[in-house]
């Protein structure tokens, strides 16, 4: 069975042995040293080709048609592992394969792949593609695997709100379920006070569309119990506290947490780890109208907890305690939260490097190995108790924003951390979800985040079924 896609699209690889166009992929010191094809290498010195990092240069036949090309590492390939996906994008339609790389098969054959997305699904004319031969010696299946994984987080990012509400969202949710056999359960707008979700109804109440808590089930009790969450806001005005217009261009992003957690699910029930998954995306969106919730309202949790609401905007943590506390009624191994939180995150560690927040030291430690591993960034920020104080309000037991400015991104973590109490390990990932510049291996748009280290951590410690 092949991967879930939520858009069709054509496979960036082929499967014509023999009847490919070979890439020399070089260093400097392969030019200098002469040690590639004779006829690669005089057309590279007339063409004065230097082999500098992400260089192309195609290569005529004896013919004159197109022979080949020549593709520039730089002199430190292992500085840009996926540089092989600006192939993707500059390599005229055809078939092509590697000759030669100094690059792990893996690495080669996912970073092309990684760079060869394009979200067309509003475009009226849709460009050829190039397709790359998947080396012999790689593992062809995971690789698409992780590719599906990505491609959905960045389409279902990428996807205007008009198209993406919380009823699409959903739609989403139980097509990735179905593909997967897997169980979904939803509750829905006033059903949500009835089932004891209070702030999952309260932010997304203003809404046209009803807000609602996804549910999806898959695999076998007995296995490791993980738990993922996604902060789901299919849009983000702000609320009353409304944000201004050059803030909200981007907040259809907003539910990136949601899009990064069914990306990460789909590689797990792709690859069949042996793990009991659940996953939990709170989907609302947080819009204005006469009954949206106001500064100063106090509102009580699926905890307990009472919270004031000092900063309509601070939304996102508000639906998140409620799908975490509900997470954290079962006996859980792992619960990993995702959400696009704070500005204060990137601000601390810029778009590209998203923080993680734990107070287990062992998660914490192999969490950095597998994002090592895998070159996916991610970087550990302090629980730092220190702040805990700040979250507390004067007339309730928490407030959502707390005052001064400081620390955004640790508060923010702090008032999600009172709603875990009972799993084993928990982790929350304050994602941005979007690349601000064009690289090698994704253009400018949504973006999956930490959702690979975090697919061969589990893997790690769950042997596929």
């Amino acid at each position: 069975m092949a991967p879930y896609q939520f858009i069709e699209r054509p496979s960036p690889f082929n499967t014509s042995n023999g009847k490919t166009l070979p890439i020399f992929a070089v260093t400097p010191s392969h030019i200098e040293t002469g040690s590639i094809d004779p006829i690669a290498l005089d057309w590279a010195k007339k063409a004065g080709f230097k082999a500098e990092s992400g260089a192309v240069l195609l290569i005529p036949s004896a013919d004159g048609q197109l022979g080949g090309a020549l593709f520039g590492l730089g002199a430190n390939p292992s500085e840009a592992p996926f540089l092989t996906g600006k192939l993707a994008r500059t390599l005229p339609a055809g078939k092509w394969h590697v000759e030669t790389a100094p690059l792990t098969a893996n690495r080669l054959a996912l970073g092309y792949g990684l760079g060869s997305y394009r979200f067309e699904r509003y475009k009226s004319a849709k460009a050829e593609a190039p397709t790359l031969l998947v080396p012999a010696d790689a593992d062809a299946a995971d690789i698409k695997r992780q590719l599906a994984g990505v491609f959905l987080a960045r389409d279902l990012i990428n996807t205007p709100t008009n198209d993406m509400g919380p009823e699409a969202l959903e739609a989403a949710f139980r097509a990735l379920a179905a593909h997967y056999k897997a169980e979904v359960s939803v509750v829905s707008g006033e059903a949500l006070l009835a089932e004891n979700f209070p702030l999952v109804h309260t932010v997304g109440r203003a809404s046209a569309e009803a807000p609602r808590l996804l549910e999806m089930r898959w695999g076998r009790k007995g296995h490791k119990r993980v738990t993922l969450v996604g902060k789901g806001v299919c849009f983000d005005t702000g609320g009353l506290d409304i944000k201004p217009a050059a803030s909200m261009l981007l907040m259809k992003k907003d539910m990136g947490g949601a899009a990064n957690v069914m990306g990460l699910a789909l590689m797990i029930m792709d690859a069949k780890l042996k793990v009991d998954l659940r996953v939990l995306i709170p989907v609302v969106e947080n819009s204005i109208s006469a009954n949206a919730f106001r500064p100063g309202d106090i509102y009580k949790s699926r905890k307990g907890l009472t919270v004031q609401i000092d900063n309509t905007d601070a939304e996102g943590r508000l639906i998140l305690a409620d799908a975490l506390a509900y997470a954290d009624e079962e006996k859980t191994d792992l619960i990993i939260d995702m959400a696009t939180l704070t500005g204060a995150a990137r601000v601390a560690l810029g778009p590209d490097l998203p923080p993680f927040f734990t107070d287990d030291e062992d998660l914490a430690r192999d969490l950095a190995e597998a994002s090592l591993t895998v070159d996916d960034p991610l970087w550990r920020m302090p629980l730092y108790k220190g702040y805990d104080k700040d979250v507390s309000a004067r007339i309730a037991d928490l407030t959502n924003a707390p005052s001064g400015g400081m620390a955004g991104s640790i508060t923010a973590a702090l008032f999600l951390r009172r709603f875990v109490t009972n799993a084993k390990s928990w982790v929350h990932f304050d994602i941005f979800g979007w690349a601000q510049a064009e690289r090698p291996h994704s253009p400018v748009g949504g973006e999956a985040q930490a959702i690979r280290a975090l697919y061969h951590h589990i893997g790690r410690g769950a042997a596929r079924i």
